[in-house]
């Protein structure tokens, strides 16, 4: 799909991926739509491109919040219209066994990213099908593929985004709507200072692999759109951790949770 001209909706747009991402999209002329909770941060990346050249709208919006979100969606389709790409990116939510998980976070780590990812389409996907175009990007984590210890709720809520989109696609066959995953290592990003205590508990095979940059991943969501992709798993490496998953699941399951975060770790833990 061709980015000049069309009007992309990213989420978690104030930082991190989603601002490299807007960047990228307004770079290639697209004309981008920011949604997050924070209006400053809205507000600097907006300015930062519309200084470039391009063209930015902002949207403040609590994308847990599913009334915020439909109120949100429908001043964007009376000020814009539908978006021709729809790119879900906002994600939240600690690193934590399943006891050490409230139930209201639990709730609320589904809310964001999958619940904020479907409102969003949902409020979208009824125009696209009537003109029968558009495309929807879903970005979320390796615990897409495999789960490792100390991170249950995270990874379902990725879990979760990853079967979004393969109902999604099922959804949009025989249409002209294409739906992609993009799935990146560890970013170099806010997320971690956000929430203390996440980066710790990474498996500590991970060190093979380079820690991407926002902008790397705003490149190849860039790509993907461009070139119809149905997935792009970066860097290289971890795509070839999920191909041999695929094709030997337990000796990499068993990496994982034999290099990751343990209950002994955790009582160590000052």
């Amino acid at each position: 799909m061709q980015i000049a001209g069309r009007a992309v909706l990213i989420t978690g747009a104030s930082s991190g991926i989603g601002a490299a991402t807007a960047r990228a999209m307004a770079q290639k002329g697209g004309r981008v739509l920011l949604l997050a909770r924070t209006q400053v941060a809205l507000n600097a990346v907006a300015a930062d491109i519309i200084a470039r050249g391009g063209e930015a709208h902002t949207y403040c919006v609590d994308l847990a919040d599913t009334n915020a979100v439909d109120q949100a969606t429908q001043t964007i389709m009376r000020e814009i219209g539908t978006p021709d790409i729809l790119i879900n990116n906002a994600g939240a939510g600690r690193w934590l066994f399943v006891d050490e998980t409230s139930m209201a976070e639990a709730v609320q780590m589904m809310a964001v990213p999958y619940f904020a990812a479907f409102a969003v389409t949902h409020a979208f996907l009824p125009e696209m099908l009537r003109r029968n175009s558009g495309r929807i990007v879903n970005v979320t984590s390796p615990a897409c593929y495999f789960a490792w210890p100390g991170a249950t709720a995270y990874s379902v809520a990725r879990w979760a985004m990853r079967g979004f989109t393969e109902a999604l696609r099922a959804d949009l066959y025989r249409t002209n709507i294409r739906v992609t995953l993009v799935v990146p290592g560890k970013v170099a990003s806010p997320y971690f200072d956000h929430n203390p205590g996440a980066e710790e508990r990474i498996p500590s095979i991970s060190r093979l692999y380079p820690t991407l940059t926002p902008a790397q991943v705003a490149a190849a969501i860039v790509r993907a759109v461009e070139h119809n992709r149905r997935e792009a798993v970066l860097p290289f490496t971890l795509r070839l951790t999920v191909l041999l998953h695929r094709l030997l699941p337990y000796p990499v399951e068993w990496l994982l949770v034999r290099t990751g975060w343990t209950r002994r770790q955790q009582s160590a833990s000052p």
